[in-house]
């Protein structure tokens, strides 16, 4: 029989995955889940929530969802990612997004299609 899981074990396989991805693109940037800031796993764990509640919508709107939640919190675009300044240089329209950065919104909606069943 399967165990089930929690959202925040999805959002910890999404949080991952997208750290693995920055690290195959050369950002060294991300911690790992438990070492990762609260917004960041926060974050991760809304991205999953949208997701529950939109599975049909496509990237750009899990993407779209992402930086609603972001500019709620005060994060302006920056060229560079600072969560001091709150500035983040994916705040941008996902057709805008370089394609490396629109894979991270398909390979986080890959995981919850894969795992969601298991809650």
């Amino acid at each position: 029989m399967v165990e089930k899981i929690k959202i925040e074990d999805i959002a910890k396989c999404c949080h991952e995955a997208n750290r693995a991805l920055c690290e195959a693109i050369g950002d060294l940037s991300q911690e790992g889940w438990d070492y990762a800031a609260d917004w960041q796993r926060e974050s991760a764990v809304a991205g999953v929530r949208y997701f529950l509640k939109n599975p049909d919508a496509p990237d750009s709107a899990q993407h779209d969802a992402w930086c609603a939640d972001k500019y709620a919190d005060g994060w302006v675009y920056g060229l560079v990612k600072d969560a001091n300044a709150k500035t983040h240089p994916c705040l941008v329209p996902f057709d805008q997004l370089p394609l490396h950065q629109q894979a991270k919104d398909t390979l986080f909606k890959a995981i919850c299609r894969s795992l969601v069943p298991l809650l």
